[in-house]
């Protein structure tokens, strides 16, 4: 641009002009020409990688080239024999005596290769403003981005199985960063909130909470940052709008609409092009309940975090709730189960009493990991270590669901370890010989995500993800 105003300057001058400055208008030409023609040959380069981006193994595009030229050689074949041959007969005689003219004047072996160029000219051509002409309709940005997304369709697609349980924040943040992998991926969400915005939705209106699974499909989103900033907002005015987020209202207008939660949940995954399956564990109306060392019995989901003791026993009403059979169908045909990570007692085991899906989940000989927390939760796990996580899990499922668990590895800044300990909150300490005395192994990576600003730590969707896969593909090695 600097180049372009100078010459510009330079024309409006006076009429005499000095050889200097002839010579530094000629330099300025050249400098302008040589970056043009860079910038040519970058953006022909790039047009070239992006063709050879189309035989990309996996796209089947190159099958259907072959099959465009085989049915072209066919309808030729099948028009010479209803025609009896006569007219193409004399066509190729044509052609014959006009190709031996062209080799007395230019040898066959120039003209030949010539000729083959061209027609191979033509067929990327013909290719390329096919491509663009559906490019234009699908994705007005750019071929590019079209070709890059079918290769990464392709890829998600080949990805594992992955079935996930667990709620709240946990199982999103998990899907955040396993979606880049896999696109079979079945998140299994708890139905038992009565809390918040889905509390007050489950006692008006008598639907199940929408909360967790709201979370799950925002994750999964292709635009999961914009459909996350809209669901999780909240109204701050409005008679019986206060309180309530967007993608609640948005799941119980749909449930109301489509007859059910599991029909609005593929209905919303459809609007939102939602990456995987998120199935509510049950469609039964399940009630919490837990028995405190005191001796108190606390009925209500978010009533047991409040009460602040120490859960020694917790189960649900009805007793045994029915298993969705889709949940039973994703864990019959999964390849790996991930566990975790999320509250332990009111997102991840609410789950596992589902009687169905605690069987499903044990009867299963494959790769399966349970995602510690890294924190204790006040009111849930205050003072448990990561034995005791597990302990929990396999009393209250009354088997043993998985053989590994992913702990974190680095411990928390000084800064946030004195933020959760106003709370009541520290780190889950890792006591090797009771994890090992329980049959499990011990994964111990640096998955965590610690805000500078809050001091509020979090796991690291992408961090975790990569441990997750990377685990996998060992194990599945190993075998």
């Amino acid at each position: 641009m600097q180049y372009v105003v100078c010459i510009f300057v330079l024309n409006q001058g006076k009429a005499k002009i000095s050889m200097s400055t002839r010579l530094m208008k000629k330099t300025l030409r050249i400098l302008l020409k040589s970056n043009f023609s860079i910038l040519k040959y970058r953006k022909s380069h790039s047009r070239i990688g992006q063709w050879f981006k189309w035989l990309a193994p996996g796209l089947f595009v190159k099958r259907w080239l072959l099959l465009s030229a085989v049915g072209v050689l066919l309808t030729s074949l099948g028009l010479s024999i209803w025609t009896g041959m006569t007219p193409i007969f004399y066509t190729l005689q044509l052609l014959k005596e006009f190709l031996g003219w062209i080799t007395t004047i230019v040898p066959n072996y120039i003209s030949g290769p010539i000729i083959i160029t061209f027609g191979l000219l033509f067929i990327f051509w013909g290719q390329n403003r096919s491509l663009n002409s559906i490019t234009q309709v699908l994705m007005p940005e750019g071929d590019e981005k079209l070709v890059d997304r079918l290769l990464n369709h392709r890829r998600l697609n080949r990805g594992p199985k992955i079935v996930t349980v667990g709620g709240g924040t946990g199982l999103s943040t998990l899907l955040r960063g396993i979606k880049d992998y896999s696109a079979n991926i079945t998140a299994i969400v708890t139905v038992a909130d009565d809390g918040g915005s889905s509390g007050r939705l489950r006692r008006e209106i008598g639907v199940l909470p929408p909360g967790d699974i709201r979370n799950c499909l925002a994750a999964l989103a292709s635009e999961e940052k914009l459909l996350t900033e809209l669901f999780q907002y909240r109204f701050r005015a409005g008679d019986g709008l206060v309180g309530h987020s967007f993608g609640n209202l948005f799941l119980t207008a749909m449930s109301e609409v489509t007859g059910d939660l599991e029909r609005a949940i593929a209905a919303s995954s459809q609007v939102l092009a939602v990456q995987g399956l998120v199935l509510p564990a049950t469609l039964t109306d399940v009630h919490l309940w837990a028995e405190l060392a005191d001796g108190r019995c606390i009925e209500g989901e978010s009533n047991i975090t409040k009460a602040g003791g120490k859960i020694v026993k917790i189960g649900c009403t009805p007793e045994n709730p029915s298993a969705l059979p889709k949940v039973l169908q994703a864990i019959e045909e999964a390849d790996y189960i991930v566990i975790g990570p999320g509250s332990l007692y009111t997102s991840i085991i609410p789950n596992l009493l589902v009687s169905e899906i605690a069987e499903a989940i044990a009867s299963r000989n494959i790769p399966s990991i349970y995602v510690c927390n890294i924190m204790t939760q006040p009111g849930e796990t205050t003072g448990y270590s990561v034995a005791d996580h597990i302990h929990a899990i396999d009393v209250a499922c009354g088997k043993r669901l998985f053989d590994t668990v992913l702990v974190q590895s680095k411990s928390p800044s000084a800064q946030a370890l004195v933020r959760y300990a106003q709370e009541n909150s520290h780190p889950v300490f890792l006591d090797r010989k009771a994890v090992k005395n329980l049959g499990r192994k011990i994964l111990l990576m640096n998955i965590m995500h610690e805000d500078e600003q809050t001091g509020v730590i979090r796991h690291d969707s992408m961090m975790l993800a990569q441990v997750l896969l990377k685990w996998y593909e060992q194990v599945e090695c190993n075998k």
